[in-house]
């Protein structure tokens, strides 16, 4: 009998809640040279002897505030979605969860499909960057090439405009916000620096500031165009006018410029054209974790109330709901 397996693979998460736990996650994560990616060298001290020693205290403390009695928000709910996959594709799929970093790992997820004969490899990240995606299939090479028998590989490594992945989106945003007043919606996506954008080979014509052209061979693989592309995709589904949503980029990190424009500089922005009820959603992430918990829902509500808003709605990522199991079956059934 012909053994298939899935494998889900998401950024990753501290193993305890301890100054410990995530200082050595961050360590982990920072010195991937995908995520920053600079000569060793250069990086080696600049996330030991730096960013870590600095950061690690109120990454800590972040982290405190979303952390339930299950533990993770990403873990529990990343979890539940393999348990809820397993169950829709049947006795005729293994279904494993692996973190590009922390627990459980690629590689224990890898040592668990041993025996599979064809796997699909799903990469949580809607948008492909080379610091999410690509270091997620790196790894899964890594661990791959030390079996002795690999098996058959596909992967799916972007699904950012997949009907059924706009759906999902979709869905929870009409279910989020039925019944309130909003005068915008932010779609506000994790960022990255422009060198990424750079170093990815776009070659349409951009400002950088305003949308991105529509995904082509020009920039296939342009982290920015294809959050644009999510957005407008959505934002058909929806009916929504042009003026009632907007794009920003979150999580920046360091000096350097990151793509634009800021979620954070947008605030007031939006406060200054007369906005006052906004609803934020982050479609480059399809679990709930410490950049939507935390960054969006704890920090991003209070900077808006401070600056004179009025009404602030977070809506909850797809997390692992029925419509987004589905879509995932169906990606993986027509692989």
């Amino acid at each position: 009998m012909n053994k298939k397996a899935v494998l889900l693979i998401n950024l990753g998460t501290p193993d305890h809640v301890d100054t410990r736990s995530v200082r050595r996650y961050l360590r982990d994560f920072l010195n991937d040279p995908r995520v920053i990616d600079l000569p060793a060298f250069v990086r080696w001290p600049l996330v030991n002897l730096l960013i870590v020693p600095f950061r690690y205290k109120k990454t800590t403390a972040a982290y405190q505030q979303i952390w339930d009695g299950q533990g993770s928000p990403l873990l529990t709910i990343s979890r539940r979605l393999q348990s809820g996959l397993s169950k829709a594709l049947g006795s005729g799929y293994q279904v494993e969860l692996g973190m590009r970093y922390g627990s459980p790992s690629i590689q224990l997820a890898m040592n668990q499909l041993k025996t599979c004969d064809s796997l699909t490899v799903i990469p949580l990240f809607p948008q492909y960057s080379s610091a999410a995606t690509g270091s997620a299939i790196e790894s899964l090479f890594n661990s791959a090439a030390g079996q002795w028998n690999i098996p058959e590989i596909k992967i799916i490594s972007d699904f950012f405009s997949q009907p059924d992945f706009i759906s999902a989106v979709a869905d929870g945003i009409s279910r989020t916000l039925n019944g309130k007043t909003i005068d915008r919606i932010l779609f506000s996506y994790h960022g990255l620096p422009e060198r990424h954008v750079i170093k990815s080979g776009c070659a349409s014509s951009c400002d950088r500031l305003n949308a991105c052209p529509p995904v082509d061979s020009d920039n296939r693989y342009c982290y920015r165009a294809q959050c644009y592309a999510t957005t407008e995709a959505v934002a058909h589904q929806l009916r929504l006018p042009r003026q009632q949503y907007s794009v920003a980029f979150q999580s920046r990190l360091g000096k350097t410029p990151w793509i634009k424009p800021y979620t954070d500089k947008v605030f007031p922005e939006l406060i200054e054209k007369g906005i006052r009820n906004l609803a934020v959603v982050s479609p480059s992430f399809v679990a709930d974790c410490l950049e939507t918990l935390e960054e969006i829902n704890i920090r991003g509500r209070a900077q808006w109330l401070a600056l004179g808003g009025k009404e602030f709605t977070f809506i909850p990522c797809i997390n692992d709901s029925q419509i987004w199991i589905n879509a995932l079956k169906k990606m993986i059934l027509s692989a």
